[in-house]
């Protein structure tokens, strides 16, 4: 196994971050043009995707799946009640804390957000061969799971755990 001082590892560690922070700086600005044509900022179409995906959830598990402090969480969750994409439940287990649910048209603009940059990727992907897709997604999957775990989700704090 490489240590971290093996040149050739220092050298692919350099060339993915660059080529990472290139991906990343492309559809981050992609992303939040499209979003934006559905009136939401990404970071409220992310709220919408883990409501979707995860939810009900409270504020502070809404917090550690979008890596933001709880303060941030609650304006961005009231910008979402204002638009009527997201409502507010008793916590059925603890009667002070509540729930969040995306409503009947936060899913449906979740789903119009989904599909517009599920034809962006369609179209992307129609060059690669079946077999280059599935080992891109893999990479990716793998990517993001090991990053994601070194990333403290308690809220209040970016740095990495590493």
């Amino acid at each position: 196994m490489p240590t971290a001082t093996d040149p050739a590892l220092e050298r692919d560690a350099q060339e993915l971050y660059e080529a990472l922070r290139d991906l990343i700086r492309v559809y981050q600005c992609r992303d939040r043009d499209r979003i934006c044509c559905h009136d939401l900022t990404p970071a409220q179409s992310h709220a919408l995707r883990y409501l979707m995906e995860d939810g009900p959830l409270t504020v502070n598990e809404l917090a550690a799946a979008l890596y933001l402090d709880k303060s941030t969480t609650s304006r961005l969750v009231a910008g979402l009640e204002h638009k009527k994409l997201l409502q507010r439940l008793v916590h059925p287990e603890d009667g002070r804390a509540v729930h969040l649910r995306a409503t009947p048209a936060g899913r449906k603009r979740h789903r119009q957000i989904t599909d517009d940059l599920r034809g962006r990727e369609t179209r992307m992907l129609a060059g690669f061969r079946p077999e280059v897709r599935r080992s891109m997604i893999d990479l990716i999957h793998r990517l993001g799971q090991t990053a994601a775990a070194r990333v403290d989700t308690s809220g209040g704090t970016c740095c990495c755990l590493d």
